[in-house]
């Protein structure tokens, strides 16, 4: 029997008499709160193969007499392998590839990678670049010189334990290719940097996840790469609530836009699901009179992770105070809803080119 645990702050592989197969500072499962991954199998000569991450990239290794990595062109790999004899079956992405299902044969070195079905690479897309000491992706415009200067959308992903991922990611490309720099960023309570760094955010949600957002900002503006006035924050669900606590105290962003965003962390927790992460993570509600910006509510009307209800109650309570906002209510979508028009609508608007 084998099994997971993070008994030394990292999830690692272990056999029943409770030996690590391949202890590492890195996690080799994604956090347990969705059902159904599959981060490591067995190959039929007995090496284990399975996907270690380490902040925003992952990679594959195959543990034997040691424990080596497999050369694959990925640095995304979802946690959903399939081992069958000598071969894995996986979903594996790049910053410059779409994710594409291959079948990767490790009975010889080098593995034998197949494509079963996926795109090409991206030729044009924009390559990031990493500030590991703010752990953080920074994609330049499209077409960037080295001096490069520009609007710069921060986003905060959802989770709020969930990371950035590096792969193509076809909604960086939407903004990068209209002039805009965009930066992904793992604040603290993001995946992949062990348990302790995941916990740190309990308690201090609304707060350190602000925190290390601004201080992205600052850096890229300190470093020239952006101006006062033309960085805005964005974030979907757990990081659209992120979005709506900076803009409600003072720093760099002029525009927050928060899609299927969680308003109140104790409304949030009406489904007993959501109970004890929320009761760990803690959380104040946002209420329209601190919001110092405008800001742009994108929602599906048949989201049933976080309801629509109290971001129309919000935008309600912005409009009755005469505070810039729009609300897209998108008839019919779940929690996957989004709107990249409008917010670009947003964006052009703070900058006055609309």
């Amino acid at each position: 029997m084998y099994y997971l645990s993070d008994r030394t702050g990292w999830w690692n592989l272990y056999r029943h008499d409770g030996t690590a197969v391949a202890p590492m500072a890195a996690d080799c499962a994604a956090p347990p709160w969705e059902l159904g991954y599959s981060s490591y199998g067995f190959l039929d000569d007995g090496r284990i193969v399975m996907i270690a991450r380490e902040g925003p990239a992952h990679r594959l290794v195959l543990v034997g007499e040691a424990c080596v990595p497999v050369p694959l062109p990925y640095t995304s790999i979802k946690p959903c392998l399939a081992v069958a004899g000598s071969s894995v079956a996986l979903v594996g992405a790049a910053p410059d590839l779409a994710p594409q299902v291959a079948v990767a044969d490790l009975a010889g070195d080098p593995p034998r990678l197949t494509v079963i079905d996926g795109a090409g690479s991206c030729t044009d897309a924009a390559t990031p670049y990493r500030i590991d000491e703010l752990r953080a992706l920074v994609y330049p415009p499209a077409g960037a010189a080295d001096d490069w200067s520009a609007p710069l959308i921060v986003r905060a992903h959802p989770g709020p334990t969930a990371c950035s991922v590096l792969r193509l990611d076809p909604q960086v490309q939407f903004f990068t290719s209209r002039g805009y720099a965009v930066a992904d960023v793992d604040y603290t309570g993001s995946a992949g940097y062990g348990r302790a760094f995941r916990e740190d955010l309990n308690g201090r949600w609304g707060t350190a996840d602000v925190a290390d957002c601004a201080a992205v900002a600052a850096h890229l503006l300190d470093a020239g790469r952006t101006r006062p006035g033309q960085v805005f924050i964005r974030g979907a669900s757990a990081g659209g609530y992120t979005a709506l606590r900076a803009v409600s105290q003072d720093g760099p962003f002029a525009a927050a836009v928060a899609v299927a965003a969680v308003v109140d962390p104790a409304g949030w927790a009406a489904p007993r699901f959501h109970r004890p992460q929320v009761a760990r993570l803690g959380g104040d509600g946002v209420t329209a009179a601190q919001l110092r910006t405008p800001v742009l509510l994108v929602h599906g009307t048949e989201d049933a992770v976080v309801p629509a209800g109290p971001v129309v109650k919000l935008a309600a309570e912005l409009g009755s105070l005469g505070r810039p906002h729009e609300l897209v209510l998108i008839e019919g979508a779940g929690h996957d809803a989004t709107d990249l028009a409008a917010e670009l609508r947003l964006y052009e608007r703070v900058l006055g080119r609309s």
